[in-house]
């Protein structure tokens, strides 16, 4: 998948489950009717796109690209909804990562409108680190500001704190993140709650 690449439109028949490979990531992303979008939600090498078929939705209304691009195992939706009928074991897993998924969104929700957009920024980074498994990959402070709903000055100050802080490093649309416990420390508790619960719910305990 190339960056920015659709995997899931709005308002469109779900053709297709995939299943994302280590290193990339995909943001599931809400537009407004004025143009103004913001992430809701991402997924990473833990879950998978077109959750809408596990509901039986016809349509949904986000839509899904990578973010970071990547390998993705696809199916087609009729018969993953055969093979969801088939194995209670395909079931089970899928259903743990729907719990998961939700409590990323809900959780997210409340971090965007409770905490500051230094702490946002960086859950931002924390995740998308985790999905991608390296410390540098590609990031534009424009992508980063719509991602995050905000203005891209506020992103442009944050990242520069960050940078002579000396947690990251930022050179030509590649981001580096140079110390990850410091940039743990700067995010709020959002990001430990969401990985704490990503991981017991996607190992079954």
């Amino acid at each position: 998948m190339n960056l920015r690449e659709h995997l899931v439109q709005p308002d469109r028949p779900i053709d297709y489950v995939y299943f994302v490979q280590k290193g990339m990531v995909v943001s599931l992303v809400m537009t407004m009717s004025d143009g103004a979008s913001v992430e809701v939600g991402t997924v990473g090498n833990e879950g998978m796109v077109g959750m809408g078929v596990y509901l039986e939705a016809i349509h949904v209304h986000h839509r899904s690209f990578a973010q970071i691009p990547g390998e993705a195992t696809r199916i087609p939706a009729d018969l993953f909804k055969q093979e969801m009928d088939r194995s209670e074991e395909l079931r089970t897993v899928v259903h743990r990562y729907a719990g998961a998924l939700m409590i990323q969104v809900m959780q997210g929700s409340a971090c965007n409108r409770l905490h500051s957009v230094e702490a946002r920024c960086a859950r931002w980074l924390l995740m998308t680190m985790d999905r991608v498994g390296r410390e540098t990959f590609p990031l534009t402070q424009e992508f980063l500001a719509q991602m995050l709903g905000i203005r891209r000055a506020s992103v442009t100050v944050v990242a520069g704190m960050l940078q002579q802080a000396g947690i990251i490093r930022y050179i030509r649309g590649k981001l580096t993140i140079v110390d990850r416990q410091r940039l743990e420390a700067t995010s709020c508790e959002c990001y430990g709650i969401i990985r704490t619960e990503m991981d017991r719910l996607t190992d079954g305990h």
